[in-house]
């Protein structure tokens, strides 16, 4: 049997969340920057303020049109100061779903990028209504009659990550991770006891290839060798290719079809 194979299905589930958190894995911005065109950023949710967390406009993806969002860390220390390590305010899902309500009007598909350890949830951000936002998403996502295919790059921590991953495609990265929590928070709540997070971790189901298995992703999107963060570039090719062919896909259908089958999916995660 090939020693790569053997050694790729051995990674633990601890062993993947190490690589989900690599410092040097390319973030939401990088893969905006090295996949898409013309990318122009837009700013604020028109209540409070800019998010920048989150980022996202419009661009183009070969010839097609398309809004894209990403829930973003920074590429080092300060711009994760800046970003706040990737967990976004209220403000930055309400402007994320400002863009998408614009996609929705001029017939653009939604590409969204997810990579957080989940919502921020700082005093002010439950003042201004943490939770309110998050449950607006999902609702007006659920119903949204615009194409949304939506990318785990890393971490897609609570619902903090479900706020943007509402989609028609739910793609994962291989070494990606995907929970209702951390597992450190897991660990903390079940066991008392945050260190049991790499034991957590294993129980908690959070990889591409468990959440294949249970349907609640549509598909795995290979790395390379070692993690995304070996061969970045490699990395964003391989995402283009599946960005084109979900278009392509969801595209084919009627917007109402594709509205319903989206509801009728995630109806189906709840049972």
């Amino acid at each position: 049997m090939n020693k790569d194979f053997i050694k790729a299905i051995t990674i633990t589930p601890w062993e993947k969340v190490e690589i989900a958190r690599h410092k040097d894995r390319p973030t939401g911005k990088y893969y905006i920057d090295n996949i898409f065109k013309d990318f122009f950023e837009f700013h604020g949710d028109r209540l409070f303020g800019d998010d920048k967390a989150v980022i996202g406009g419009i661009a183009s993806i070969e010839d097609v049109s398309v809004t894209v969002i990403a829930i973003t860390k920074g590429s080092n220390t300060n711009e994760n100061i800046e970003r706040n390590f990737g967990m976004p305010n209220p403000e930055g899902y309400r402007k994320a779903l400002r863009l998408m309500k614009q996609a929705e009007k001029f017939n653009r598909p939604v590409i969204c990028f997810i990579d957080t350890p989940g919502a921020f949830c700082g005093v002010g951000a439950e003042e201004r209504g943490q939770g309110s936002a998050i449950a607006n998403n999902l609702f007006e996502l659920s119903r949204l009659k615009t194409p949304i295919i939506s990318i785990v790059i890393g971490e897609g921590g609570s619902g903090g990550a479900l706020a943007l991953t509402v989609g028609d495609k739910i793609l994962m990265l291989e070494h990606a991770v995907y929970s209702i929590l951390s597992p450190e928070g897991f660990a903390s709540i079940l066991w008392k006891d945050s260190k049991r997070a790499k034991e957590a971790a294993g129980v908690m189901k959070i990889t591409a290839q468990d959440l294949k298995g249970f349907n609640i992703i549509d598909k795995i999107v290979k790395e390379p060798r070692g993690g995304a963060h070996k061969n970045p570039i490699k990395q964003a090719d391989i995402i283009k290719k599946e960005i084109l062919q979900s278009i392509q896909e969801v595209k084919s259908k009627e917007i109402n079809q594709l509205v319903n089958e989206r509801y009728d999916k995630f109806r189906k995660m709840g049972n």
